[in-house]
């Protein structure tokens, strides 16, 4: 699965809404960054980037992480990353209590 398609998707999905005005995703040192222009409020932003993501990640094994880091004037900053959950795909032979042969 190749994340940068993901990306694409989302910026589509998050362009479609009428209240966002310019969107844009930047990585910095490693960490992906979107900057949103919009006249709405934080929680209108914060709700369009959520459903954005869920219609995305939709059947596909990815969770995503938003959190808010500042605003400026009209433009908010959110730290956003859409990653693959870290379980136990194969069993170690130890015994653990979360091992993959005891789900059913």
């Amino acid at each position: 699965m190749d994340l940068l398609n993901i990306w694409n998707e989302f910026e589509k999905e998050l362009n479609q809404h009428d209240h966002i005005n310019d969107f844009q995703w930047v990585k910095k040192a490693g960490i992906p960054f979107i900057y949103v222009t919009s006249h709405e409020t934080k929680q209108k932003i914060e709700e369009s980037i959520r459903k954005a993501s869920s219609r995305v990640m939709r059947g596909k094994r990815l969770h995503s992480e938003t959190i808010y880091v500042r605003k400026n004037q009209n433009m908010y900053v959110y730290r956003h990353r859409f990653y693959v959950p870290q379980e136990k795909m194969f069993c170690c032979g130890n015994l653990c209590v979360d091992c993959i042969r005891l789900r059913s």
